[in-house]
């Protein structure tokens, strides 16, 4: 099956002209219109689009001028901007709104040679751990329990849409943003490979904002080598992003094959968390175990505020979303409720277009900027923050690269743990540090739980030291030999 390429595969497999561009992506949209009605990943499919851009990519190789991702069929997160293709956010309130623009990040990979099939269903406004906050109704999880096969599962939040797709097999990689966790626990949570890049790495521009200190846009793959490829598109200064990093991109895909002789692996003893299930534990080990058998040296370390993380997380997080979220007033873009006077058109807009979760973490953000409370919560989260960083730098300077789990569970139902958020928000325990600190980190398939589901752990490197933490994830991908397919997909 055209389907189950990887990136890799369909990229030396394009080259030699054993099939076109076009095929693939027509492959890959039949998969979509079968299932994307159970599935729900994908707001918007392009299909006019997509095939041009195919027939454009079988052009480009016919002339020897192929490129990374040339005849590469991609999902995008509908919060990336994209020319003359609505752009949601997942939202009501950005329902009508079609950009005149293109994403730094978006408009790299289409200069690469990229192929659009359409925009995957998220989180409204990126924030949740589901999937399930979207307007336009949640995602299915490709993958299924053994024990209870009618149970629908969530694919993680926020970029669940972008995680269902690549592993149902509906296109070959996507764009997601993470800004607590939300790449790699879904990653984690359908069996991919999950890259959160250092903060400024990738151009946060044309990227419809959540928490704009915490947002940072990377790739789903389904190998470690595939989302090497794919960062390496997406990466690049962006003078449009003030926070863009003017850094040269490394080659990702060759640090794949440096190995992890010689490297030291930190274990942080913060993350051996009350209540975390042994098979969690277990594999961890395992990963430790896989890491030191291949010649890497393990290292106890500490980082003695990770216990802060959350509690930090959901003050700064929801403080910067209330800010950027006032733009939605019904005035210049986006959805409009008419009122007797201005204020009621704002309140009117803003009820009908936002739902409950936006609607909770706004007035969690206002309440803590607010007077009286800023000192108490905003300001004293932000220092707790830079105590956060301080851990992770201080423990860089004795390892290489740090070895986590990524989720504290495997993938939960629909309709479980939906009326605690602060059971909600325990999904992100693991992966909030990596997104205070601004440092890359990648989620790796490596095991199944009892009841078949896949779990991930995750590697944290340095700032910039994208390659060590590609690296590592290689040798853990490696070791753990994941092979293990979910159970919807296309031509499955």
């Amino acid at each position: 099956m055209l389907t189950d390429l990887t990136i890799a595969e369909a990229r030396d497999a394009l080259k030699a002209k054993k099939f076109s561009a076009v095929e693939l992506t027509e492959a890959h949209l039949l998969g979509i219109d079968a299932l994307n009605p159970r599935l729900n990943a994908f707001i918007t499919v392009t299909h006019v689009q997509a095939l041009k851009q195919a027939k454009a990519a079988d052009e480009a190789i016919a002339r020897g001028e192929m490129k990374a991702l040339t005849g590469i069929p991609l999902a995008v997160k509908d919060l990336f901007c994209t020319t003359d293709v609505r752009t949601t956010a997942g939202s009501l309130i950005l329902g009508p709104f079609v950009p005149p623009y293109e994403s730094t990040v978006t408009a790299n990979l289409l200069n690469d040679g990229a192929v659009f099939v359409g925009k995957t269903n998220l989180d409204e406004f990126a924030m949740g751990s589901s999937n399930m906050t979207s307007a336009f109704g949640p995602v299915e999880n490709p993958w299924k329990r053994r024990q209870d096969e009618n149970a629908i599962l969530v694919p993680g939040g926020s970029s669940g849409g972008s995680a269902a797709a690549v592993a149902a097999r509906l296109a070959m990689g996507a764009t997601g943003t993470d800004t607590g966790g939300s790449i790699r626990q879904p990653a984690s949570f359908c069996g991919l490979v999950g890259v959160k890049p250092s903060y400024g790495r990738c151009s946060r521009w044309g990227v419809v904002a959540f928490a704009s200190s915490l947002d940072h846009p990377g790739p789903f793959a389904r190998t470690v080598q595939d989302g090497a490829i794919l960062l390496g598109s997406m990466a690049s200064h962006d003078p449009k992003d003030s926070t863009s990093a003017d850094r040269a991109v490394p080659d990702y895909e060759a640090a794949c094959k440096r190995g992890v002789k010689g490297l030291r692996i930190g274990v942080p003893k913060e993350y051996r968390v009350d209540g975390m299930p042994a098979e969690i534990e277990a594999l961890w080990q395992q990963g430790i175990g896989w890491l030191r058998d291949a010649g890497a040296e393990i290292v106890d370390v500490s980082l003695p505020h990770t216990k802060y993380g959350l509690a930090t997380y959901y003050i700064v997080a929801p403080a910067e979303a209330s800010s950027n979220l006032a733009r939605y007033d019904g005035v210049r873009f986006g959805l409009r409720r008419d009122g007797a006077e201005l204020a009621d058109m704002y309140a009117n807009t803003r009820a009908a277009g936002f739902g409950a979760e936006v609607r909770r973490r706004i007035l969690i953000g206002t309440y803590v900027l607010s007077h009286g409370y800023y000192d108490a919560y905003y300001l004293k989260a932000q220092k707790v923050r830079a105590l956060i960083l301080r851990d992770f730098t201080e423990a860089f300077q004795k390892v290489d690269a740090l070895i986590t789990p990524t989720t504290p569970s495997a993938a939960f139902a629909h309709g479980e743990k939906m009326d605690d958020p602060i059971q909600m928000y325990l999904n992100d325990l693991f992966t909030v540090g990596a997104n205070l600190a601004g440092v890359p980190a990648i989620s790796v398939p490596a095991g199944l739980d009892v009841n078949g589901l896949p779990l991930g752990l995750q590697i944290m490197g340095k700032p910039f030291d994208e390659e060590t933490v590609f690296a590592v994830s290689t040798e853990i991908e490696r070791a753990a030999g994941f092979t293990a397919l979910p159970r919807i997909r296309a031509g499955g």
